[in-house]
């Protein structure tokens, strides 16, 4: 195996296991929410869980794509589209975590 395939193997398998959190996550959370339906906070619960199996299956795969990316072929245009995704994934986990939290990420906690 050469530097090239090691390095694609890194990334995919990083990427892999941002898929699998995003899935777990997301099951643990149903199955969960499945069992206590009948308390009154189940459903923002569970919205939060799924949120934030989300928010860290996207850092994994943000950082599956970098390692692929930049130490296999660090071409401009390879580097362009590494940047949109960076980007779109980015306005995904802070929309995100701004509806996990219920405030701005620079408001702090304003839970009582």
């Amino acid at each position: 195996m050469n530097f090239e395939e090691v390095v694609q193997a890194v990334g995919r398998g990083v990427e892999g296991v941002g898929v699998a959190i995003v899935v777990v996550g997301i099951a643990l959370a149903l199955v969960r929410f499945a069992g206590d339906r009948a308390s009154s906070d189940a459903y923002p619960e569970v919205r939060k869980a799924v949120g934030r199996s989300i928010l860290l299956g996207l850092e994994l795969l943000v950082a599956g794509d970098i390692i692929r990316t930049v130490a296999i072929s660090p071409t401009f245009a390879s580097v362009g589209v590494l940047a949109a995704i960076v980007l779109i994934r980015t306005f995904l986990s802070f929309t995100l975590e701004v509806e996990i939290s219920g405030t701005w990420p620079w408001q702090g906690d304003r839970t009582p």
